[in-house]
């Protein structure tokens, strides 16, 4: 299987911190593949340099095997992106909005229409769309932020934290729907903090922390490899990162 992104010896610095440490990742075309990480792990700086958001320090990226940096172009044509904060254009309608991306896509006036339309009904935003952005609500937002970035049907998803905010039928849909596309050989790189959604749609996983990769591959395999056979995903994480002892927190507020 060809590979859709590969990562070799990523590293970015912030003054004296260290976001990214010399990380090697290479992520298979076709796959959901979750990113997880407690808050400060990397996960948002790595998307961020995928899209050429942000230059690494050193290292390389290879988005089907072009480069952010060196042609950014060639690379936001086959990406989509959803960020963790996205930010929209609070002046314009949702349909303006969509109607704008599309067409920094270049998709076509016919098709566009038919695309908005699809996905204004699927996510029940139909009647709602010659509304001011302003006036929406944080799942509304999403929604849309969402639907743009679905619409130039793109290769490779990037998404952080992409369910904040959704209603459970909203959810669902994003998840299957991913499914979906990645039967038809789209890539999905999803980073959520909700372990159970990534356990569940998730193909493979890398677990992250402070910058670096602590361990990566199918959820069962990653279970196996850290001696805890039968446990759950959380479980695992909690383990590795060093946060295993919300237990004895609790009490302790308790008291």
């Amino acid at each position: 299987m060809s590979k859709a992104v590969e990562i070799s010896s990523l590293t970015k610095d912030f003054g004296s911190v260290k976001a990214l440490n010399s990380l090697n990742l290479g992520i298979e075309e076709g796959q959901v593949y979750g990113l997880l990480g407690p808050n400060g792990s990397g996960k948002s700086t790595l998307m961020k340099i995928m899209v050429g958001l942000i230059k690494p320090t050193s290292g390389s990226v290879r988005i089907y095997g072009s480069d952010p940096q060196a042609d950014p172009i060639t690379v936001r044509k086959v990406v989509g992106y959803v960020p963790e904060t996205p930010r929209l254009y609070d002046f314009l309608t949702g349909r303006e909005y969509l109607d704008f991306v599309a067409d920094l896509y270049g998709v076509p006036l016919g098709v566009k229409r038919e695309r908005i339309k699809h996905f204004l009904e699927a996510f029940e935003l139909k009647g709602r769309e010659d509304e001011m952005i302003s006036g929406y609500s944080q799942g509304m937002r999403q929604k849309v932020v969402i639907i743009g970035t679905l619409l130039h049907k793109p290769r490779l998803l990037i998404m952080d934290e992409p369910l904040n905010g959704l209603d459970p039928r909203s959810a669902k849909i994003v998840k299957d729907l991913l499914h979906k596309l990645s039967h038809e050989g789209v890539t999905t790189i999803f980073s959520t903090h909700i372990l159970e959604i990534a356990q569940a749609i998730c193909e493979r996983v890398a677990i992250m922390y402070k910058g670096a990769l602590l361990l990566e591959g199918k959820v069962e395999d990653l279970k196996t490899t850290a001696g805890m056979p039968g446990s759950s995903l959380e479980d695992v994480f909690l383990k590795l990162t060093g946060t295993d002892d919300v237990r004895a927190v609790v009490e302790e507020l308790v008291k």
